[in-house]
């Protein structure tokens, strides 16, 4: 629509009211600037359009039509509902598209609803779905959920549920909430949190493995790994063990009193030696002789085992 004033600006503000929208909701383009003459002026002319305002929805739809392109896929997606959450159904030429247990439809539905929750105060759920893989994707985790509690039931112990995304994980949590025998809790930290079902018939043995952070299974964390397991600190080489020499040999070190047959030997002193030798390859080998001690004949010697 166009729009005239004495100014251009004054030609703007006229269509915004007129209009009824902001500034940053529509595109100017200036018709003519307006100018004055000698008998009188002519009038500024602006043509404002008003931009296409999309919903959260429709802003996580374009996103995603510009997406699968990009990864090789012909999805379509279509926008459902927008009240209580936010549903995009994939329509067309969607193999592939779900993936491994739903990971690349998983990844799809966080980008979406990062996308349009964009700007909001309060977060809203996203779901994307194809083919109706999420209906039977939640009777699935829902029976997984009742066969693992009763056996938790069964066994009276904890059973542990392989890693989920925040989404499945309250599946499992809602088809055990009003359950009388276990109760339920997430573990561990993103991508790879888990949910833990625990009954309530919980053995004592386990109670107390719970408690000192480890599992009956092995190791703190449950993965057969404890202190003193080092299977997964890689192979160390054995230190090299050393043969003490004999004792009251000449090559024993520390400190050596002599007995009271010794000769030399008076009573209230000694006549030992206080010291230590560390023998090297490099370095003769050195016998310490006191005083009052006979030095060994050559035959008794090499039967003394040398040190290392």
């Amino acid at each position: 629509m166009e729009f005239h004033g004495k100014t251009v600006e004054e030609a703007i503000e006229n269509g915004l009211k007129e209009l009824g929208v902001a500034r940053e909701d529509v595109e100017v383009t200036v018709l003519d600037e307006g100018r004055k003459k000698l008998f009188g002026s002519i009038p500024a002319k602006v043509e404002l359009v008003v931009k296409e305002k999309l919903t959260d929805g429709q802003r996580a739809v374009k996103f995603l039509e510009g997406l699968f392109p990009l990864i090789g896929s012909e999805a379509h997606p279509v926008l459902g509902s927008e009240e209580e959450k936010i549903v995009i159904e994939l329509e067309g030429e969607t193999k592939g598209i779900i993936g491994r247990r739903g990971e690349v439809i998983d990844a799809v539905q966080v980008l979406a609803g990062a996308v349009a929750n964009t700007g909001r105060k309060e977060y809203k759920r996203v779901v994307v779905d194809c083919g109706g893989y999420r209906e039977e994707r939640e009777e699935t985790l829902k029976n997984l959920a009742l066969k693992l509690a009763a056996k938790a039931v069964r066994t009276g112990k904890r059973v542990r549920l392989e890693p989920m995304n925040p989404y499945e994980r309250r599946i499992i949590h809602s088809a055990l909430l009003e359950s009388e025998e276990v109760t339920t809790r997430s573990e561990g930290k993103e991508p790879a949190r888990f949910v833990v079902i625990t009954p309530k018939n919980m053995k004592p043995s386990e109670k107390r493995g719970k408690r000192d952070g480890r599992s009956r299974e092995g190791g703190r964390d449950g993965r057969g790994r404890g202190r003193g397991d080092r299977n997964d600190r890689g192979d160390k080489k054995p230190y090299a063990r050393r043969e003490l020499p004999k004792e009251d040999t000449p090559e024993s070190s520390g400190t050596r009193f002599s007995s009271g047959t010794t000769p030399g030997y008076k009573k209230g002193g000694f006549s030992g030696f206080f010291g230590t030798y560390l023998g090297k390859e490099d370095e003769e080998d050195v016998t310490p002789v006191t005083k009052n001690e006979p030095t060994m004949s050559e035959g008794e010697a090499s039967e003394t085992p040398s040190e290392e």
